[in-house]
């Protein structure tokens, strides 16, 4: 049941593991592992997972846009001021079905 939830809220709607954790009172392995769960799940419901990658602040580096969580140094400058990754879903326009 939480995992639905979590489509509710992040439905248009990006936000950071961080403050996902802050809004539901959790930690935030739990909501990551939480959303590796959905991620997996929403491959059989109308639904995407988007992630916007973790960047730089310093250099414009971007990250995998696979990761989850914010990385702790920059491996192009070196540099900590890094950005979270933005966790968004969206509904997926390609299983929606021709009505």
């Amino acid at each position: 049941m939480f995992r639905k939830a979590l489509i509710n809220i992040l439905l248009n709607n990006p936000m950071s593991i961080k403050e996902l954790a802050l809004l539901l009172d959790e930690h935030p392995k739990d909501i990551e592992d939480d959303l590796q769960h959905l991620q997996q799940s929403l491959r059989n419901l109308p639904y995407q997972m988007l992630i916007e990658p973790a960047c730089c602040n310093k250099c414009d580096f971007l990250f995998q846009s696979d990761k989850l969580h914010k990385p702790g140094r920059c491996p192009q400058c070196h540099g900590t001021w890094i950005s979270e990754p933005l966790i968004s879903i969206e509904e997926d326009e390609a299983n929606e079905s021709c009505a």
